[in-house]
C-alpha cells in the first residue's frame, strides 16, 4: 500500500546497517536491492521483519542473490505512474500515539492543530480520488505547503515522508462552527470549544469526522437522548458512545483484556461489550435500552481529541445520516437531511471524498468478530494466487452491501456501504463501484452477484452489457468463511441469517450446505413457515409466531392470551393469509425463528433493527442451564415447532432463552458429528455473541466462524468472488 511508510523505512534501515542500493514500488508490490557486508544484510533482513511500520503489512517475501552492482549509496527511487495504479488505496487511520504528543505540546509548532498527521496515521481513503496517492490526487490539493511542512514532506527520515495530508495551522484546513442555516459562528479552535460547551449544555451537534459527520449530544443526559431518538426516528437502535480514554469505560464496562487491547487498537473501533449493571452508571438506559450491551469507542482524530478537553461526559457518536441513507460528508447533506435533527454543526474545509463508517467488532473467546468492517479496516486487500485472468466485479448482497474487486491476483473489498432500500444508498453504491474503478484502472471482464432476481444488485449487473454468473446466498455465506480461512476442500457449512432467496423459490435462512469451491448440496434446513404479509413480518413479529403456532398443534389455553393481542379483523386476514398463501412466502429462517422466541416469551412483540430480538434474549442466557429443547432432524427438515407449548409452560425467560440457545448449538454440533466434515458457520446469526461461545463450549470437532470478516452479508461479495478464482 502507498502511504504507510514502507519505502522510508527502509531507507532509515538501510542507512542504519550501512547497506547500498534502492527502494521502489513495482506492479507486484516492493522492490528492493541491499550490497554490503552479509553479516549487515541478515541484520536488516530480522530487523526489518520485526519492525515494520504500523500501517504496513507483508504478504510474501522473495528474495534473490544478484551479481553486485557496487551502488554508492541507498536512495528511494520514484515508481511510473502507470505502476502506482497497482498500489492498493489505504484505509483511514486513527491519531498515532506521536501526533497526540505533539499535538499536547506547547513548544510543538502543531500544538492544539486539530489536523495533526503523519505517514503512521490520518485520513487516507477518506480523502483520495484516484492513484498513485499523491497531494494533487487528493482533497488536500488546495492547500500549499508552508516551508516546515515541505521540509519534513521531502526528508525520508522523517515520519512525515511523503504523508499526503500534512499540513498545520499555517497551510492547512481550518475548522467552523455553524448553524443549521450554515452561517459561521466560530472558526478555529475557538469553534471546538463552543462546540463542547453546546453538547455540555444539552444541545444536538453534528461534527465531521474522517469519514462522515457524527450526530452527537452528552451520553448522560436523558432528554437530549430521548430527543435525538425522537429527532432521528430511532424508537429502540443501540447508540455507540466515545469516551475520553479507556479508564472511563472500564468505569462502566467489564472488559476482558482481549477487549481493551481491540478498544485501544490504532484503527479504533466500536467494540461491544457488557454494561455494569448497577445503580451508579453515568450513561443513560437510553443509549442502548433494553440490553446489556454498550458499543464503546475511543476518539480517533486530533478534533476528537481537543472535543474531549472541553466535555464534561461521554458522548453519543453517531453516523449523521437520515434513516437509511448514507452517513453525511458535507455541509450541504447536513443542511438538507439533517435540519430537523441538530442545532448546530462543525464543519471544516478539507472535501471528505470517500465516505465510511465507523467499524462495529465484539470479541468471541479471543476472536475478533466483525459486524461491520468500514473506517480503519477497509478498503481491506487480500493476495490469492490463481490463474485467473479475468478482472472481476462482485457486488454483494443487497443489506449490509460491500463490494469486492479481483485482479491480478489481488482481491480487494470495499467499505461498508449499507442497505440498498433507498435512492440515496443505491447512488453511494454506484459512487463505490465507480471510485474503484478510478482507483485501479478497473474495467469487470465478468460481474457476479446474488440470485436474488429484485435486489438491486442483480437488476444492476444485469442491465451492465457484461456477461455475469449469479452465485446462491448462503452458499456466498459459506465460501466468503473458507475464504477467510484458506480452505477449499468440501465442508459442512452453517449458514443461518434473515434472508436470502433460496434455489427453490423460497426465503432460506437456516441451512446446513455440504460445500466445496464450486459446488454444494443442501443437506438439512429448518422446517419453512409461512412469512404473514412477506416483509411486513420482520417488523411485526407476531405475525412469525402466529404462523408457526397456525402450522402446529397447540395448545390453545396456552396462546389464548397472545391471540386476544390481536383485533379480530386483524386475526381473521392474517389467517386466510395462512390458509391461502396469499403474500406470505415460504421461510426457513433461524433468524425469525429468533423472533418467534422473542414473541413467545413475552420480550417483544415488534422490533425496529435487524437481530434486535437476538440481543434482547441474549441478557437473559444463563450458561448453567444446560437443559435444551428437543430440536431434531427428520430426513432432511429440522423440526422445531413442536417446542413453542413447552416454551409458553416454561414461563420463565432465563429458562426459555437458556433451552432455545443450547438446542440451537447442540442441533449444530449433532449435524457436525454426522456429516465428520470441519464446519463453517457464516450468516447474522452467528453474530449472537452467547450462541457462538455456547457452541463452541461443546464443540466435538473443528467448528470455524469469521474472525477477520463480517459474518453477516459484508463478507458475500468475497464469497461470491471465491467461487470464480
Amino acid at each position: 500500500m502507498q502511504g504507510v511508510g514502507f519505502r522510508p523505512f527502509v531507507y532509515t534501515l538501510a542507512l542504519k546497517h550501512r547497506l547500498c542500493g534502492y527502494v521502489l514500488n513495482d506492479t507486484t508490490g516492493v522492490e528492493m536491492e541491499l550490497e554490503g557486508k552479509k553479516e549487515d544484510i541478515e541484520l536488516f533482513d530480522k530487523e526489518f521483519q520485526a519492525t515494520l511500520p504500523p500501517l504496513a503489512r507483508v504478504d510474501f517475501i522473495e528474495k534473490n542473490e544478484k551479481p553486485i552492482f557496487n551502488f554508492v549509496d541507498f536512495r528511494i527511487e520514484q515508481s511510473s505512474s502507470q505502476v502506482s495504479k497497482y498500489s492498493l488505496v489505504s484505509p483511514d487511520m486513527s491519531l498515532c500515539d506521536d501526533c497526540l504528543k505533539e499535538l499536547k505540546d506547547s513548544s510543538n509548532f502543531r500544538y492544539q492543530y486539530p489536523f495533526i498527521n503523519c505517514t503512521n496515521c490520518g485520513p487516507r481513503y477518506s480523502i483520495v480520488k484516484t492513484i498513485p496517492y499523491d497531494r494533487q490526487n487528493t482533497s488536500m490539493a488546495t492547500f500549499a505547503m508552508c516551508e516546515n511542512c515541505r521540509s519534513e514532506y521531502i526528508d525520508p527520515l522523517n515520519r512525515r515522508y511523503h504523508a499526503q495530508p500534512i499540513s498545520c495551522p499555517k497551510c492547512g484546513p481550518s475548522a467552523f462552527l455553524k448553524n443549521i442555516k450554515g452561517d459561521i459562528l466560530e472558526h478555529g479552535n475557538k469553534a471546538i470549544e463552543r462546540l463542547a460547551e453546546l453538547i455540555n449544555e444539552g444541545f444536538i451537534v453534528a461534527m465531521k469526522g474522517m469519514g462522515g459527520f457524527h450526530l452527537i449530544c452528552d451520553a448522560t443526559n436523558k432528554n437530549a437522548v430521548e430527543k435525538l431518538r425522537l429527532r432521528k426516528k430511532r424508537p429502540t437502535k443501540p447508540f455507540a458512545v466515545m469516551f475520553k480514554d479507556i479508564s472511563s469505560i472500564e468505569k462502566e464496562c467489564i472488559l476482558s483484556n482481549d477487549e481493551k487491547n481491540a478498544i485501544l487498537l490504532l484503527k479504533r473501533p466500536i467494540v461491544l461489550v457488557k454494561r455494569k449493571q448497577n445503580d451508579i452508571s453515568k450513561i443513560d438506559f437510553g443509549v442502548a435500552p433494553n440490553i446489556d450491551r454498550l458499543g464503546v469507542f475511543l476518539p480517533y482524530t486530533p478534533l476528537h481529541v481537543m472535543l474531549f478537553e472541553y466535555l464534561k461526559n461521554p458522548i453519543i457518536a453517531t453516523s449523521a445520516n437520515a434513516s437509511g441513507e448514507p452517513i453525511a460528508t458535507s455541509s450541504l447533506k447536513v443542511q438538507e437531511a439533517l435540519h430537523d435533527v441538530v442545532d448546530f454543526y462543525l464543519d471544516y474545509n478539507r472535501d471528505i471524498v470517500n465516505a465510511s463508517d465507523d467499524s462495529v467488532m465484539q470479541i468471541v473467546g479471543d476472536k475478533t468478530l466483525f459486524l461491520r468492517m468500514s473506517r480503519g479496516y477497509t478498503p481491506a486487500s487480500f493476495r490469492f494466487e490463481s490463474d485467473e485472468k479475468r478482472k472481476i466485479l462482485a457486488l454483494g448482497a443487497h443489506q449490509k452491501n460491500a463490494i469486492a474487486i479481483y485482479m491480478d491476483n489481488q482481491i480487494i473489498l470495499s467499505p461498508y456501504i449499507g442497505d440498498l432500500d433507498s435512492v440515496e444508498n443505491i447512488h453511494f453504491f454506484e459512487k463505490t463501484v465507480q471510485s474503484f474503478k478510478n482507483f485501479y484502472d478497473f474495467e469487470p471482464d465478468i460481474i457476479v452477484c446474488d440470485k436474488h432476481p429484485n435486489y438491486t444488485t442483480t437488476r444492476w449487473a444485469k442491465a451492465q452489457n457484461k456477461p455475469s454468473v449469479q452465485i446462491q446466498h448462503h452458499y456466498a455465506h459459506i465460501l466468503a468463511c473458507m475464504f477467510e480461512h484458506k480452505i477449499d476442500e468440501q465442508v459442512l457449512g452453517v449458514a443461518w441469517d434473515g434472508t436470502g432467496y433460496g434455489d427453490d423459490g423460497t426465503i432460506w435462512g437456516g441451512e446446513f450446505l455440504l460445500c466445496t469451491k464450486k459446488t454444494y448440496e443442501r443437506v438439512a434446513y429448518f422446517e419453512p413457515f409461512l412469512l404473514l404479509g412477506g416483509d411486513a413480518s420482520i417488523k411485526d413479529i407476531r405475525r412469525i409466531l402466529l404462523s408457526i403456532l397456525l402450522d402446529s398443534e397447540y395448545e390453545k389455553s396456552l396462546y389464548q392470551p397472545f391471540f386476544d393481542k390481536f383485533e379480530n379483523s386483524e386475526l381473521k386476514l392474517l389467517k386466510q393469509a395462512h390458509e391461502k398463501r396469499i403474500n406470505s412466502p415460504l421461510c426457513s429462517s433461524v433468524g425469525r425463528i429468533f423472533d418467534a422466541v422473542a414473541v413467545a416469551c413475552g420480550i417483544c412483540e415488534r422490533v425496529s433493527y435487524d437481530g434486535e430480538s437476538g440481543l434482547l434474549l441474549e441478557k437473559f442466557y444463563n450458561p448453567s442451564i444446560t437443559d435444551a429443547y428437543s430440536i431434531y432432524l427428520d430426513g432432511k427438515i429440522i423440526r422445531y415447532k413442536h417446542i413453542f407449548d413447552e416454551i409458553r409452560r416454561d414461563n420463565d425467560v432465563e429458562t426459555i432463552v437458556s433451552k432455545f440457545i443450547n438446542a440451537l448449538a447442540n442441533i449444530i454440533i449433532l449435524l457436525s458429528g454426522k456429516y465428520a466434515k470441519n464446519t463453517y458457520l457464516s450468516g447474522g446469526v452467528f453474530q449472537n455473541r452467547t450462541l457462538l461461545e455456547s457452541i463452541l463450549s461443546r464443540k466435538t470437532s473443528k467448528i470455524f466462524f469469521h474472525n477477520h470478516l463480517p459474518s453477516n452479508d459484508g463478507s458475500i461479495a468475497l464469497g461470491q468472488l471465491f467461487s470464480l478464482i
